[in-house]
């Protein structure tokens, strides 16, 4: 009991120090290699080699092909072009074994001693993370050696022997026992070296350590797609995708481990290594099959995606990855496309509020109020996502656009409000009555709103690419928008004070929509202000637009009353 206690602290440790290298390096620098890994689809083959080498440094494929999968997601590169980057990830997942698998037995210690250093020593977020990451090397390196230890004395022994023939024997049980681990793991690297040192002990036979080498592939694929079930995300294609790698490169490799016997001995001097050569093997060779077949393999993903997308409920979210909270920067990213995806939908609500508004379209009100429950329903979920992003490692750029993507979804639900429970109530009353704007009142109505809607495309586009000219012209839209309004309402008066009927039939509603159209637009250039404050070019006092009004009879007044 004390032994089998001892080993599963050891696994324990070893899967421990694993998620401190990867959270610790994607903390410190995970701007940075984010922006290798969207830089990098320009080529196959440098896509390739920059998922091998940032793999190989976080040590981690599955948080490879999450940020990935989140570039997809955004828009920001295609299937097609990341596949070659999680081919490389897979490679660079094996190579790294290969290094932990060194016997260095003082590095170990040292490794943990400058990692506590550094995260003691300097209160710099990055220094801290980086602490972190070198004392996970460490633990990791240490585990290893407390499972050879553990294991060795009891290795030869009867019972043990008998257990794991017991267990295993059949090439698919033992793939799917190793898959089911590495997903509780969450980390194929832990179990491929667990393997590893249970063969170089002798606990396990070659050929079973082949084949669960196979499982911990498969496992390790499994992991970014089950984790992220009900994200929705175009990026789930990645994880789809690298699956599909997986489970072809098994299928061709697999019905050959029990004759692999006799070419052992090519493999490596020891059973150790030969499994660990294997699992480099394996990668690339999946890597040299698909490479070139990346496009083929994004189109089948997407056909697999896309009956699901068709069959998801619009209040259903679909960016908000639940597996990238386990990485902050990748789940703000997720949070900003699901409010970029609210944004889309307040979009359409202002082209249906047109025509509910100006054209008495009664259904365009029923899609409205359909669409505001929607809204509703999105922003609480962003917001709930948000408030479970840890933010304590995230750098002060990062917090700023968690609360930039907070500040945007708020906005937008308040957007969906003044329409929903003002413009919408109008638009009711004025279809009720079967009233109907005169033909000046209408263009000019027309005109207020394809202001609005070129406004939030524009405020959209500044939240995603924040740029100071932009936002001054954002800025400078809100002047003249209201500057419009008043003049509109000024001519509103005009044709009261020439007693037009129409204009007196629905003066009270006309001049009620304007109003809320220059609330909603101010909703949306508020995007322009923590852009302009943080470059300095926000006046403390803006200009105030002066506009020089007529006097009207106070019977127009009364008469619009």
């Amino acid at each position: 009991m004390l032994v089998l206690t001892q080993l599963l602290g050891a696994v324990a440790l070893l899967i421990w120090g694993t998620h401190m290298v990867q959270t610790g390096l994607i903390r410190a620098w995970g701007g940075p290699l984010r922006k290798a890994l969207g830089q990098s689809v320009k080529s196959r083959f440098t896509a390739f080699f920059t998922g091998m080498g940032i793999t190989a440094l976080i040590q981690s494929g599955t948080a490879t092909t999450l940020m990935v999968a989140g570039f997809v997601g955004q828009g920001l590169i295609t299937t097609a072009a990341a596949l070659p980057i999680i081919l490389g990830a897979d490679v660079g997942s094996s190579l790294v074994a290969q290094f932990f698998s060194l016997k260095l037995v003082w590095l170990s210690p040292l490794l943990i001693l400058i990692g506590v250093l550094l995260y003691r020593a300097n209160r710099s977020q990055q220094s801290r993370q980086a602490g972190k990451a070198t004392a996970g090397l460490g633990i990791m390196m240490l585990a290893l050696q407390l499972i050879g230890s553990t294991m060795a004395p009891i290795s030869h022994s009867d019972a043990i022997q008998v257990i794991f023939q017991s267990i295993t024997g059949d090439t698919l049980l033992d793939i799917l026992v190793a898959a089911c681990l590495t997903f509780v793991a969450h980390s194929s690297l832990a179990i491929v070296l667990l393997v590893a040192t249970l063969v170089g002990n002798e606990a396990l036979s070659p050929l079973l350590g082949l084949a669960l080498v196979l499982g911990a592939n498969m496992g390790s694929s499994m992991s970014p797609l089950l984790s992220g079930v009900g994200s929705g995300s175009n990026g789930r294609q990645v994880a789809i995708a690298n699956l599909v790698f997986k489970l072809c490169g098994i299928a061709l490799v697999a019905p050959f481990i029990k004759h692999a016997g006799p070419w052992l001995t090519y493999l490596g001097d020891t059973p150790e290594r030969q499994v660990l050569h294997f699992h480099v093997l394996f990668n690339v060779f999946t890597a040299a099959v698909f490479l070139f077949l990346n496009v083929p393999v994004a189109n089948l993903c997407a056909k697999l995606c896309k009956s699901a997308n068709e069959s998801r409920q619009p209040h259903q979210t679909k960016y908000l990855d639940e597996a990238a909270l386990e990485s902050p920067e990748l789940a703000i990213a997720c949070a900003a496309r699901e409010a970029m995806r609210m944004g889309d939908m307040i979009d359409e609500m202002l082209r249906d509020t047109e025509s509910a508004i100006c054209e008495n379209d009664d259904a365009a009100t029923r899609r409205v109020e359909d669409s505001e429950v929607v809204i509703d329903i999105l922003y609480k979920s962003v917001k709930n996502y948000l408030m479970r992003v840890e933010r304590d490692g995230l750098s002060t750029e990062d917090n700023q656009r968690w609360v930039d993507v907070l500040s945007l979804t708020i906005n937008l639900e308040h957007i969906g409000d003044v329409i929903d429970k003002n413009l919408m109530d109008l638009a009711r009353r004025k279809i009720h009555n079967q009233r109907v704007f005169s033909e000046t009142g209408n263009v000019e109505i027309h005109d207020l709103h394809q202001r609005l809607i070129s406004n939030l495309r524009l405020g959209l586009n500044l939240f995603m690419r924040p740029d100071v000219k932009n936002a001054q012209r954002l800025l400078d839209e809100k002047t003249q928008f209201n500057q419009l309004e008043r003049r509109y309402a000024e001519n509103h008066l005009q044709r009261l004070a020439e007693q037009r009927v129409q204009s007196i039939e629905t003066s009270s509603l006309h001049l009620d929509v304007i109003r809320d159209l220059k609330r909603v637009n101010s909703h949306i250039c508020s995007l322009a202000y923590p852009i302009l404050e943080n470059a300095g070019k926000l006046s403390s006092k803006q200009p105030q637009v002066v506009i020089k009004t007529k006097r009207y009879p106070k019977s127009a007044h009364i008469k619009g009353a």
